[in-house]
């Protein structure tokens, strides 16, 4: 599991690990089979909607002294992209390819479309200027 944050604290659990930092965002990916983060997620469960139980997002990263990224749009089309690209590349999506993997709509279309949104937002921000 991968939390993106803007802030972490000096020490991180030994199921935390810093994966990049960036100027205003971390990406810490958790070990979310380690007992102790079990323990955790047992703890902060809670009813989040009649019948849904689960652990909401702020608790989480209020307990680990994290503080929680609300990137902007722009942001998080720029993350969508390098994802996008890292499943393109990624030797399973290849190999599921290989095997006859046929969607409908496949990678570049999510690509394609993530630049078409790209292109957009800077046109309303130059209109905006």
């Amino acid at each position: 599991m991968k939390l993106y944050t803007k802030t972490i604290p000096q020490t991180l659990p030994d199921w935390a690990t810093t994966v990049t930092k960036g100027a205003d965002l971390f990406e810490v990916e958790i070990n979310d089979e380690h007992p102790d983060f079990q323990s955790l997620l047992e703890e902060l469960e809670t009813e989040i909607e009649p019948g849904t139980i689960g652990v909401k997002a702020r608790d989480l990263c209020s307990r680990l002294g994290f503080e929680m990224s609300n990137p902007n749009l722009c942001q998080l089309v720029e993350i969508a992209q390098t994802l996008t690209s890292l499943i393109a590349t990624h030797s399973d999506y290849k190999q599921l390819l290989e095997t006859g993997y046929q969607p409908d709509l496949n990678i570049a279309d999510a690509q394609t479309a993530l630049t078409y949104l790209q292109w957009e937002l800077e046109q309303n921000r130059e209109t905006s200027d």
